[in-house]
């Protein structure tokens, strides 16, 4: 056993701290697994959920500092300690309404460091609360201590949780009083991050209201104010507004349909000129019947029994392109947005294009 030079009190703290070893480890456990699950349940995006126990010689050392200020192991609340770190400030926010639902918060000792900047102060904090674990969210009748631990729980964003890495390492470690020229650039450096982890939440927050509009927009079919962008057309797609016309060219063999991913069509409508999701339903509207028409020569002589839910919205397309002069290249130009460039792209472009020369529109003087 190593001999830290602590005088008799801290020693005996130090006794009990490796006898209760194994009380930590199962709080650990618990409180890790509890934290996971509950974050889990409200659907949080965290960058990190970490738990640790005090080592020995960490342990020795506070000790070794101030071992006077502790009557007994109780009193020293961070030989456990769990960190969660967010992505966003109001995330943070959430995540301590949770602690507070799931443990018993000690008030008196617990801080909210955010809260304490000064103007001129460079240090970047997070949200600290001291916790017990109640016997109503996990009660072990062979270790009913376990309710009476204190514990140390961090909630912190990405950014508030590098700066503090980085502070400690450049400024908290050092020997010597951080000159006052650096300590005005590590202000300057802890406002930047501050304001940009506001911004980060603003533009979040200004995202989720695009969502939301835009969505409400699709849901009342007011199609010509919605911007095409990835996220409206997935909007759009949950319409199902290619269906009946994929219906229909299934039954020209009585094919299955199986499902496809019709969001990579996004980029080839935005390519094709394209703003709104009113221009997609306005060429579903005035092409389908080509589309259909392009269909029958495709499949009307074969016995396909599998048709790609893509087949309605391919023909769309290529109708337009054909009817808006883009030609063979156009077509080839079409597949090269959906699956990269390739020389199989030039084919398949060709023998559409074959297909497409005897419909009506293609043959008109």
């Amino acid at each position: 056993m190593k001999n830290y030079g602590l005088d008799l009190h801290a020693e005996m703290l130090l006794d009990d701290y490796r006898e209760q070893l194994p009380l930590f480890q199962l709080l650990q456990q618990v409180v890790e697994a509890k934290l996971r699950d509950a974050i889990g349940q409200m659907g949080i995006e965290v960058n990190t959920v970490e738990t640790r126990i005090k080592e020995e010689a960490s342990l020795a050392g506070k000790l070794a500092r101030k071992g006077d200020k502790y009557g007994s192991l109780d009193d020293i609340t961070d030989i456990f300690g769990a960190r969660i770190i967010a992505f966003y400030n109001e995330d943070v926010d959430r995540i301590a309404s949770m602690a507070e639902s799931l443990f018993d918060i000690d008030w008196a000792n617990s801080a909210d460091r955010r809260k304490m900047h000064e103007f001129n102060s460079f240090g970047y904090n997070s949200l600290h609360y001291i916790c017990r674990l109640p016997a109503t969210v996990y009660h072990d009748p062979e270790h009913p201590e376990l309710n009476q631990i204190r514990f140390e729980l961090q909630m912190r964003t990405v950014l508030q949780h590098v700066w503090s890495a980085i502070y400690h390492d450049i400024g908290y470690k050092s020997a010597i009083e951080t000159p006052v020229e650096y300590r005005r650039s590590l202000s300057r450096l802890a406002g930047m991050l501050e304001l940009a982890d506001d911004e980060f939440s603003r533009i979040r927050n200004a995202i989720t209201e695009y969502r939301r509009r835009t969505q409400s927009l699709v849901q009342s079919a007011r199609l010509v104010e919605v911007p095409l962008d990835g996220d409206t057309f997935h909007s759009f797609l949950n319409l199902h507004p290619f269906d009946k016309l994929n219906q229909k060219i299934a039954a020209i063999t009585q094919a299955e349909l199986c499902e496809a991913d019709l969001s990579r069509y996004c980029r080839v409508l935005r390519h094709l000129g394209f703003s709104t999701l009113g221009d997609v339903e306005k060429m579903i509207r005035e092409e389908s019947d080509d589309a259909y028409q392009l269909a029958l020569y495709q499949l009307g002589s074969t016995d396909i029994d599998i048709l790609a839910a893509t087949v309605g919205i391919q023909n769309l397309c290529s109708v337009y392109i054909l009817k808006h002069g883009g030609g063979e290249e156009g077509l080839r130009q079409m597949f090269d947005l959906l699956y990269g460039p390739s020389q199989h792209n030039g084919v398949m472009a060709g023998f559409i294009m074959q297909q497409a020369s005897r419909l009506a529109f293609m043959n008109r003087a």
